[in-house]
């Protein structure tokens, strides 16, 4: 069973959040009941028995009757604070910085002028492999051929 605390907040710093349909009628059903609303409420949090982590409700609508609560919102696993934001932003900034790759550059102009037998090999096989394993049109063809065309041996060729 989960056990749930509560933080008060002002209602200055509770922004207003439009329900949806279901919760509406919901809303009407615990009113009916004799539940009644409790304001000031900013954050619930959710823990559960062991180490089986949390759920975070920030700015819920909450009903209370008898020391029972039904709590309305948005539940996010941990915090869903900005700390949680800054990983995920120092994540993106790690993506986002490139990876040094140690592998060879093949000049584009002898791509250009190099003209290859493409004989026995079909233009669609060609650009799989290119576009697979990043490479020229020559290398393409060149790995087809040593792999009697099958697709997934030249392509394993070029990326090793």
């Amino acid at each position: 069973t989960p056990v749930l605390s509560a933080i008060s907040a002002p209602a200055a710093m509770m922004a207003p959040r439009v329900p949806n349909r279901a919760e509406k009628k919901a809303r009407k059903v615990m009113e009916r009941l004799g539940m009644k609303p409790v304001d000031g409420i900013a954050r619930v949090t959710l823990k559960m028995r062991g180490n089986q982590g949390f759920f975070t409700i920030y700015q819920p609508d909450v009903f209370e009757k008898s020391g029972s609560y039904i709590v309305f919102g948005e539940a996010k696993q941990g915090t869903g604070m900005p700390g949680t934001q800054q990983q995920q932003a120092r994540a993106a900034q790690q993506l986002a910085t490139p990876l040094v790759e140690e592998k060879k550059v093949e000049p584009m102009v002898d791509e250009a002028e190099e003209e290859v037998d493409e004989t026995g090999v079909e233009a669609k096989d060609i650009e799989l492999v290119m576009t697979q394993a990043g490479c020229s049109r020559a290398r393409a063809v060149a790995a087809l051929k040593n792999n009697d065309g099958d697709l997934v041996n030249a392509i394993m060729s070029l990326t090793n």
